[in-house]
């Protein structure tokens, strides 16, 4: 927590743990209270590397290394303007080219290498790709707003479900308390047998309970991506069989061999064969790893050799 701490006040997480540092385009951080007082004036510049700063530009930052939000930052712009995709390249070394060169760009700007060169280089590239840069970016946005579309498509119906289920709650706590109030009066107001009338109303709210009916609510058909999920009526149901066990087992016909039988574990242990094992650990110990198990099929391993077919 000491190392979060803002460099103009010095006030730390561990001495104010509600502090909020936000961060701009210089990448360098300050508290909240520390901006609003650097804007009274309406203008302000970074106390750190005197770059002037907008109030509007300042957000909330999100990782403890304030380089790590610079580089966010400096990334989104650029990828605003290089934003060419892999069918805009004649070969695929062409595209790696071009995604090298991004980054090139993105970690001169983000370590203050050759400021100027970069910007011009970008200035050049915007001049130079104008009418794709434009062109990309319609398709980008179309993209997102085809996503935000099926996002309030699928948040719509998720209330309308919601509403529904609220609804059918609702209408069945007034349909309990009406059959109490009924109950309560046939009691108080019928002369006939209170067992036979208590039998009667149990009857009547089981069978009130197997006529509910479930809200038919279309469900989302796709997941926000656009792939469609869910079964379809042309999908084959494949047959259950049920004519004997699924599985049978049968031990494996070992063939003759020549040769000495391999130990036993009680061999193993007896017959100093753990003495050139190395040996469980308590922690292995404790989660069931025993060093004898493995010595008996290393062992088995190198007598498989002298078993063969007659």
């Amino acid at each position: 927590m000491d190392d979060q701490a803002c460099p103009r006040c010095k006030t730390t997480k561990y001495r104010n743990p509600s502090l909020k540092l936000m961060v701009n385009v210089c990448g360098h951080a300050l508290c909240e209270s520390c901006v609003d007082l650097l804007f009274l004036k309406g203008s302000g510049s970074c106390p750190d590397c005197n770059v002037p700063l907008r109030r509007n530009n300042f957000r909330v930052q999100l990782f403890e290394d304030a380089m790590v939000e610079k580089e966010i930052d400096i990334r989104k712009r650029v990828l605003k303007d290089y934003n060419k995709k892999e069918e805009d390249f004649a070969t695929l070394r062409e595209y790696n080219d071009y995604l090298e060169e991004i980054e090139t760009i993105i970690y001169n700007l983000t370590n203050n290498i050759d400021i100027v060169g970069t910007n011009k280089r970008i200035e050049q590239y915007k001049k130079d790709n104008k009418e794709l840069i434009l062109k990309n970016k319609v398709k980008i946005g179309r993209e997102e707003l085809e996503l935000e579309e099926i996002l309030e498509i699928e948040k719509q119906m998720e209330d309308l479900r919601r509403s529904e289920i609220a609804r059918l709650e609702q209408e069945a706590k007034k349909q309990k308390i009406r059959e109490k109030e009924a109950f309560i009066d046939e009691l108080m107001f019928t002369d006939g047998d209170a067992k036979d009338i208590l039998n009667s109303f149990a009857q009547t709210i089981a069978n009130n309970k197997q006529e509910e009916i479930i809200p038919n609510i279309p469900k989302a058909t796709q997941f926000s991506t656009g792939v469609k999920f869910g079964r379809t009526n042309n999908q084959q149901v494949l047959p259950i069989v049920e004519e004997g066990p699924l599985y049978k087992y049968e031990p494996p016909i070992i063939p003759d061999r020549c040769g000495p039988e391999a130990p036993t574990l009680d061999d193993i242990v007896n017959n100093g064969y753990l003495q050139h094992v190395r040996q469980e650990t308590e922690t292995e110990k404790a989660g069931g790893y025993s060093s004898t198990l493995p010595c008996l099929r290393a062992l088995q391993d190198a007598l498989a050799g002298l078993y063969h077919a007659s």
